[in-house]
């Protein structure tokens, strides 16, 4: 990735604010569905259902957004590296604003029946065509804004969003959570929802002050790829599967210890739905700060794959402790294991995004590296809070299975990404 113009000083943290501000917006908008999904979905919008298959169907609706977010890669990748990085994300973020307010707009089964989850199914499907279309973006504006050597932590900034979105839609829901029960399900739920639309306004007057990035304009002076998905399959299907499998933890393991754990610890360990938030938010913070040390230390050790490999390694143990102290079920123990868990996820998350656009060129980079996150975010977002509800039911009283399947995860984002690093290192040989 090229360094920044000399004519355009500030636009390199111009990009930066305005990759994390906007994914801040797009991930609170998808976060407080997820929350929704955990907390109200179930008896609102699948009423006739007993307990556990009304939450297995709100988390259903939860994965029909990860379904579609390949698509949103898929379309916007074609945007944004045929048209440029910034118009595909003004539009990203446009369409996720309108489908999480028409979400809070929407009447439930006791109004208009089966119509009513039909509908929240649509909506998620633009949820999850924006938040496909918009990561990809992000990173590489921010990433090739960035100044020499620099890339990995300007990138970080569109990692921030995450913790930063969960943080929002977790303070939503705890404020509007003070309401009365009755009053919550009745309106309150509602209210997070609504909020996205100021959001909105806010985001696209800061995006639409940013710079096209510096590497697409050269990279259109040379002439765009025709078709970018085309050109990927054909010249970059092993990175490509690479990318997307390096990306499972980082995807899965907020599913799973974010929004499965509001079900496991409400559901099954009984524990009151105030105490679960008030753990997550703490935890959110913490990887809000760990995010950019973690890229700041993997730019200074100048070795990517040997801090991703190490982050991994802790990732593999971390459930353990954390599914102990969650078992005790106090606050101080919630936060401690949560803490321990971040520690390893914040930071891999932080560089795993300029890991992966790092293999491939400039001219099909959005297309690649958004088909391959959010083919990902299919499988191990959408499916993640699934299989941990159908461990906790199937294993009640026992956690070491979802343990396990949190180790699988991180295992799995271990070997693909020793493999890209070797073969990156065969390509740069080769060139």
């Amino acid at each position: 990735m090229s360094p920044t113009p000399e004519a355009a000083p500030r636009q390199p943290a111009r990009a930066a604010i305005a990759a994390f501000v906007g994914t801040t917006i797009e991930w609170y908008d998808f976060f407080i569905y997820g929350t929704a999904a955990a907390l109200v979905f179930g008896p609102l919008f699948f009423a006739e259902s007993t307990p556990f298959v009304a939450t297995l169907a709100a988390f259903g609706t939860f994965a029909v957004g990860f379904l579609a977010r390949p698509l949103g890669g898929l379309v916007f990748g074609h945007v944004g590296d045929r048209l440029g990085r910034k118009r595909a994300l003004v539009v990203t973020l446009v369409m996720m604003g309108l489908a999480t307010t028409g979400i809070g707009l929407l009447p439930t089964y006791a109004s208009i029946g089966i119509w009513a989850p039909i509908a929240l199914v649509c909506l998620r499907i633009l949820q999850g065509i924006a938040v496909g279309g918009e990561w990809g973006g992000a990173v590489l504006l921010a990433a090739e804004h960035a100044p020499t050597g620099r890339a990995t932590f300007f990138a970080s900034f569109a990692q921030l969003g995450s913790p930063a979105g969960q943080i929002l839609s977790l303070l939503a829901f705890r404020l509007a959570g003070l309401m009365d029960k009755e009053s919550f399900l009745a309106w309150g739920w509602r209210l997070p929802f609504l909020v996205s639309v100021v959001l909105l306004f806010v985001g696209l007057f800061i995006r639409l002050g940013v710079g096209e990035s510096p590497d697409f304009e050269k990279s259109r002076a040379a002439g765009p790829a025709p078709a970018p998905i085309r050109e990927v399959l054909a010249t970059a299907l092993t990175p490509l599967a690479l990318a997307a499998g390096a990306n499972t933890f980082a995807i899965g393991s907020v599913y799973l210890f974010n929004t499965f754990m509001i079900t496991y610890t409400t559901q099954y360990l009984g524990l009151p739905r105030a105490t679960i938030l008030d753990a997550l938010l703490v935890a959110a913070c913490f990887q809000l700060v760990m995010t950019p040390v973690g890229a700041r230390i993997a730019e200074l050790i100048r070795n990517e794959r040997l801090f991703l490999q190490g982050t991994l390694i802790w990732a593999m143990l971390a459930p353990y402790p954390l599914f102990l102290l969650v078992d005790l079920g106090s606050v101080p123990a919630l936060m401690l294991g949560l803490a321990l868990n971040v520690v390893g996820s914040a930071t891999f998350y932080a560089v795993i995004a300029g890991y992966v656009a790092g293999a491939f060129p400039t001219r099909v980079r959005y297309t690649a590296i958004s088909v391959a996150y959010q083919v990902c975010g299919a499988v191990a977002g959408g499916l993640t809070p699934i299989i941990g509800t159908l461990l906790a039911e199937r294993f009640q009283g026992h956690w070491w299975p979802i343990a396990v399947f949190g180790t699988t995860l991180a295992a799995i984002s271990f070997v693909c990404v020793t493999a890209l690093g070797r073969h990156r290192a065969r390509a740069a040989v080769r060139a």
